[in-house]
């Protein structure tokens, strides 16, 4: 329990109606969610306003209002306190409640369009294996160290977030490495948080259902960086023609990472093989065992940020060829008969683009290349047509079929990804709604060294489809396919 006013400290405060001296034993934006000693933040949210709630939690006995717009009335019992913005009044209020977590461990943010999760996780995976209690908030997965939690969203909300920082902080982590997503950054969900450093991977084409502009992405990217201070580090990809965007008006000291300009940080490879990378990185060797010139890029982001992090360099080349590819990220399976099967999370043009390319680039002359690839729903429509594009145009056959539709027409999202489809190129693609009978076709259609890829959804192990979330993982039903192969001739 914590004093109002205390807990208001660094926020941008226009009026402060009645006792702001008062306990609070609970900060929500959830009007469902409200006690007698609540402070209740109302935010206008994409989907709801909280400011239609006010009275509500006020007849539930609320502590205190934080909103952008005061009520008509006003209750002498509840004390209100107006704010230009309540998203950023929150972030800061969740650290002040917290005790101000993030200042108390080496917090490490990395942002971008692709590599969040694997370049995160395979930072928390070196660090822990040298020793070190580390903490993780991804995609795929929140860590304590050895627990796991359950991620809902790439970057949880400020109240969520602090109170996992705050856990690890107490569990004696001294890192947490964190993806940072542009949405969490434009709804103030880092807002309040000190950064030690910022990993910048590349910005391609996604999320304008949300940004609206490309522009507006790479803004809501830079804003992280803009925000870093002076003690921190921002280590950034310079091979993509945005890295030094990112970097303009940052406070934090500034290194770079490429493979094919000059860098801080520089990376060449020598080979690469469905079973792993061999890189020279600054003049060293290392082999790993991820696949794919992209996670090059990942590994070098890991490599140079631990050295900036005090790791030895010999300790985190050994500590990096030890590391397991990401559930989900280019994982990798073969069948009794010599068929491959790959699972990867690329749900974007450029990742999608990517991962074929790195698969082309591998796989033997005699071997065929079978894509199966959707798209979701309620997500940015305009990369529909240029997936199937990049698939149709880059594999033997495609299979489109349903990703998460959501609240969406699985049909109507593959015309919209069959308009992509030239046609020199639709007697090579197949449209199979059904994700199950997606994948199961393109077993039934491959034959011994063909390659099937199965796109989109990586680590989920669910599919959203009218608001219900069924148990769903494409490696499973890949692994099943291929654990019944014996058939096959």
């Amino acid at each position: 329990m914590k004093q109002l006013k205390d807990i208001l400290y660094k926020c941008s405060l226009l009026r402060v109606i009645g006792n702001n001296d008062i306990a609070i034993d609970k900060i929500s934006f959830d009007s469902r969610d409200i006690t007698g000693n609540s402070a209740f933040v109302a935010i206008k949210g994409t989907i709801t306003d909280g400011h239609k709630y006010i009275d509500q939690v006020v007849n539930q006995g609320v502590a205190a209002v934080i909103c952008e717009v005061l009520p008509d009335s006003l209750n002498s019992d509840v004390c209100y306190v107006l704010v230009n913005d309540s998203s950023e009044t929150l972030g800061y209020m969740a650290c002040n409640y917290y005790d101000n977590p993030s200042e108390k461990i080496n917090l490490i943010g990395i942002t971008g369009t692709n590599g969040k999760t694997t370049t995160a996780t395979l930072l928390f995976e070196l660090f822990r294996s040298l020793g070190y209690k580390t903490g993780l908030i991804s995609t795929v997965k929140n860590c304590i160290d050895s627990k796991e939690y359950t991620s809902t969203h790439t970057t949880p909300h400020p109240l969520q977030l602090n109170a996992l920082l705050a856990e690890m902080v107490d569990h004696g982590c001294e890192y947490c490495f964190m993806e940072v997503s542009s949405h969490s950054i434009v709804q103030n969900r880092i807002t309040g948080l000190q950064f030690k450093g910022g990993i910048f991977s590349n910005l391609t084409h996604d999320h304008l259902d949300f940004h609206k502009t490309f522009g507006a992405y790479l803004e809501a990217k830079k804003r992280f960086f803009d925000k870093l201070p002076s003690d921190a580090f921002a280590l950034v990809n310079i091979d993509d023609k945005n890295g030094q965007v990112m970097v303009q008006n940052t406070k934090a000291k500034i290194y770079t990472m490429a493979i094919k300009t000059l860098a801080d940080f520089h990376c060449k490879i020598l080979e690469n093989q469905f079973d792993g990378l061999l890189l020279k990185i600054n003049g060293n060797e290392v082999w790993s065992k991820l696949v794919g010139n992209f996670n090059a890029y990942n590994i070098l982001a890991i490599y140079s940020c631990a050295i900036l992090l005090g790791i030895e360099e010999q300790e985190a080349l050994i500590a990096i060829s030890r590391l397991q590819p990401v559930r989900g990220r280019f994982e990798y399976f073969k069948s009794p008969v010599g068929i491959v099967g790959i699972v990867d999370y690329a749900h974007t043009p450029d990742a999608l683009k990517n991962v074929i390319d790195t698969i082309n680039a591998i796989r033997s002359g005699a071997g065929r290349l079978l894509t199966v690839v959707g798209a979701g729903g309620d997500r940015d429509r305009t990369k529909r047509p240029i997936m199937a594009s990049i698939a149709s145009e880059n594999s033997d056959m495609v299979i489109l079929t349903s990703d998460n539709p959501r609240s969406e027409d699985p049909e109507e999202i593959l015309k919209e990804m069959e308009a992509g489809i030239s046609i020199e190129k639709k007697k090579t693609c197949l449209i199979i709604a059904d994700r199950r009978q997606a994948i199961k076709t393109a077993y039934n259609l491959a034959k011994a060294n063909d390659i099937i890829l199965v796109a989109g959804k990586g680590h989920e192990t669910y599919q959203e489809i009218k608001g219900v979330r069924s148990h769903f993982d494409d490696r499973e039903v890949l692994i099943e396919l291929f654990e019944n192969d014996n058939h096959k001739n």
